[in-house]
């Protein structure tokens, strides 16, 4: 399928604007269990009027920040960037990352811009994993103020509509999606945070955007079948819903899938409690390294119910040549500490397993 090349529409336009510098997340306070109104709506600030197929691949992909950062080491292979339509789908279908991953590589923008700020992309991601109503009324919030500033209305590359008070953005063409580009210090009218400026990812070169309530289209990305059109948001009762039979996803409400995180540490106490436990089990499972013993599997890979203490990591005695990952609430923080965690774990999972210790547990993720 062909890139359909879509002119640059600006709303209004102004050649002469310039954008505002991008926006800077405010410090994290130790020990916060949840994030308050103008904290998330700072995360949320730079997609909250994308449309909600898009919405929705970007909250469930930010929760694998580690597969993030692979994807676009993948698409920075010039083989793999020329690949497009059902040749890029069948590449696709063979790598390993989640399909909320996976559906964001026809969008390179997104991928690169959540690749680059990597603090961004992990705070938000932990955020919808620990306040998933909380980051939905976020959206909303913010949709309602530029819909309220005249800023969100229908355009030849997105259509809204509103239903029992809840704002929808979908693609006007059933074939291809536009990605806008805005800023949130004006789109949104008066922000009301003055602590919590919001977030802003500056738009790819040809896209100008300044100080009026302006949002810009570029380039239209074909829709991609398999990894488009799986999730579907339930506003009012703050549900993300898959849709059965995209991608061999099963129908349900969204859930995480520790399986590929990788072993990156969640910022609050709750998720970690439930997901690290079988984070860290799966990485070393996939690492090549074998299973743990029983007493240890009781307290870190079988760890569905039970809370891992505030950082506390599971036992390693039985693999002593095992890289302790940083302790829960601990975030990787730095763009080349993870990338330096993607490519011990590429490296790892394309090594064969230890042959004094064979592991006889598989090391797949769960089928979706």
């Amino acid at each position: 399928m062909a890139l359909i090349i879509g002119v640059i529409s600006v709303v209004p336009f102004n050649a002469s604007a310039q954008p505002a510098p991008a926006g800077q997340l405010a410090p994290e306070t130790p020990g916060q269990s949840t994030l308050s109104e103008g904290q998330l709506d700072q995360l949320t600030a730079p997609i909250a009027l994308y449309s909600d197929p898009l919405v929705g691949q970007i909250l469930t992909a930010a929760s694998y920040p580690l597969e993030i950062v692979e994807a676009q080491r993948w698409l920075q292979d010039p083989a793999n960037a020329a690949l497009k339509g059902d040749a890029l789908a069948a590449a696709l279908q063979e790598q390993s990352w989640d399909l909320s991953v996976k559906s964001l590589v026809p969008f390179p923008q997104i991928l690169q811009m959540m690749d680059s700020n990597l603090e961004w992309t992990e705070r938000i991601g932990d955020a919808f994993l620990a306040q998933q109503d909380a980051v939905m009324d976020s959206v909303q919030r913010l949709r309602h103020r530029a819909a309220a500033a005249g800023s969100l209305t229908s355009t030849p590359q997105q259509t809204v509509s509103t239903e029992d008070q809840d704002i929808a953005i979908e693609p006007a063409s059933p074939n291809v999606v536009y990605v806008p580009y805005y800023d949130p210090n004006v789109i949104y009218g008066p922000w009301p945070w003055p602590d919590y400026s919001p977030f802003y990812f500056l738009p790819p070169p040809g896209i100008i955007i300044g100080s009026g309530l302006w949002i810009g289209f570029g380039i239209g990305f074909p829709i991609l079948g398999p990894f488009w059109g799986w999730n579907r948001w339930d506003w009012g009762h703050h549900r993300l819903d898959l849709v059965g039979g995209r991608a061999g996803v099963r129908t349900g409400p969204w859930e995480h899938d520790p399986a590929h995180r990788h072993g990156v540490p969640y910022r609050n106490g709750a998720v970690a409690a439930r997901f690290q436990g079988l984070s860290e089990a799966t990485r070393r499972d996939v690492r090549g390294f074998p299973p743990p013993a029983e007493g240890e599997r009781g307290g870190a890979a079988s760890a569905r119910g039970a809370a891992i203490a505030p950082r506390e990591t599971p036992a390693r005695t039985a693999t002593p040549a095992y890289r302790a990952a940083p302790p829960a609430f601990e975030s990787f923080g730095g763009r080349s500490q993870v990338r330096q965690e993607s490519q011990r774990g590429a490296y790892s999972r394309s090594a064969p397993a230890p042959r004094s210790a064979p592991s006889s547990r598989g090391g797949g993720s769960r089928s979706r």
